[in-house]
């Protein structure tokens, strides 16, 4: 398969799903697999791994793969009657062979996958609405990854949903690292029941434990790791709030704390859908 004149190959993981490669003339690289739609691994033309997956993933139904960017829908967290984060992250996608093109202006050294979901029988029991969800993964010539959702409404019944890009980017150690772009905002801290708060520091840092919800935020959020030089730039539409989750463990007798290697950063939107 080949989109875009860049290498776009279809292999198996260690069950037997397909798994799409993304990969550039450059080197980088995207992994993204059927069983949730879910890009797994985002590699610079150096080979570094840009996003966190656990060396204790499941890759296959009916468990969610904890790590990559995870897709939420049609619901987030537990706000609702459906499992966390919706089903959508535990459901097979498919390839859609005969997808759009690019848009001429927008297609040079491009290599992307389109994958799609619709509801199934036993999907439809739990949440009655029939859907068409559009994935497309771009990998860029210049190693710059991008995704881009469409629901559509293939009944004449509007519905409405959350959707989230639940991304777990990684990182050196949570204390160096700071993410801007959220300063004045207000948010929902969902360590002291979704309380209200207004976000007083010219950057968001990590000195215990985050699990918040940023309201409105601007279109442009960057993620600044010290220790490792480097910064993630996050350009977003549609996807108004910005959900920070950072886990800190502490333990032993002198309060040694364990960072996790990973930053959540979270992208979410709650929309209406009509016809």
């Amino acid at each position: 398969m080949n989109n875009s004149g860049l290498a776009v190959e279809v292999s198996k993981d260690r069950n037997g799903a397909d798994q799409i490669l993304l990969r550039n003339p450059r080197g980088a690289s995207a992994k993204v697999g059927l069983h949730g739609g879910q890009v797994l691994s985002w590699r610079t033309d150096r080979g570094e791994e840009l996003l966190f997956t656990s060396s204790k993933a499941i890759f296959k139904p009916p468990y969610a793969v904890r790590g990559g960017i995870p897709i939420c829908f049609p619901q987030f967290g537990q706000r609702g009657s459906l499992e966390q984060h919706g089903f959508a992250r535990n459901r097979t996608w498919i390839i859609d062979e005969n997808p759009p093109p690019l848009h001429p202006n927008d297609a040079c050294g491009k290599a992307y996958i389109d994958l799609l979901l619709k509801p199934s029988e036993d999907d439809l029991k739990i949440w009655p609405h029939s859907f068409e969800f559009r994935l497309r993964v771009n990998l860029t010539a210049d190693g710059n990854l991008s995704l881009i959702s469409r629901i559509r409404n293939i009944n004449c019944k509007p519905f409405s949903f959350s959707i989230a890009y639940h991304t777990y980017f990684s990182i050196s150690d949570i204390s160096e690292v700071r993410v801007e772009g959220l300063e004045t905002l207000d948010y929902l801290d969902n360590l002291y029941q979704r309380e209200r708060f207004t976000e007083q520091g010219d950057a968001l840092t990590f000195e215990s434990e985050v699990d918040r919800v940023y309201l409105g935020s601007r279109d442009a959020i960057a993620i600044f790791d010290h220790e490792r030089k480097r910064t993630f730039f996050i350009k977003k539409e549609g996807l108004p709030d910005v959900v920070p989750f950072a886990f800190l463990q502490v333990f032993g007798i002198h309060g040694r704390r364990n960072l996790k290697p990973w930053l959540i950063l979270g992208m979410r939107n709650t929309n209406r859908c009509f016809v």
